[in-house]
């Protein structure tokens, strides 16, 4: 029974540790790292991109679109921007034009 016990105690001390991991200050920086990182991958294809990020994204990836207007050109554009959460590499998606997806930033 004591070990019972000891075992639950401990199943619930490890869980706290895992939420306390997640608190909210460790979600923002990560939303900013995310954000950052897919700024700079948009660099020259965007001129004067927009990042919006999935607060938390999935369970392996953070998640952003990146979105404004095409480098050299009239058209807005987007991106989906992927970033490995174990490795920090950041990868975009094809350029998405306004016909295929349509952003609308909040103000």
């Amino acid at each position: 029974m004591k070990s019972q016990f000891a075992l639950a105690a401990l199943v619930t001390a490890a869980g706290l540790a895992a939420a306390h991991a997640s608190s909210d200050d460790a979600w923002k920086e990560f939303a900013r790292d995310v954000e950052q990182k897919c700024l700079a991958a948009a660099k020259g294809m965007i001129e004067a991109p927009k990042v919006v990020v999935d607060p938390f994204g999935s369970e392996k990836f953070g998640l952003a679109i990146v979105t404004g207007k095409a480098k050299g050109a009239k058209v807005q554009i987007s991106h989906i921007c992927v970033m490995d959460k174990q490795t920090k590499a950041v990868e975009l998606g094809s350029e998405l034009g306004p016909d295929v997806l349509k952003v609308t930033l909040p103000r």
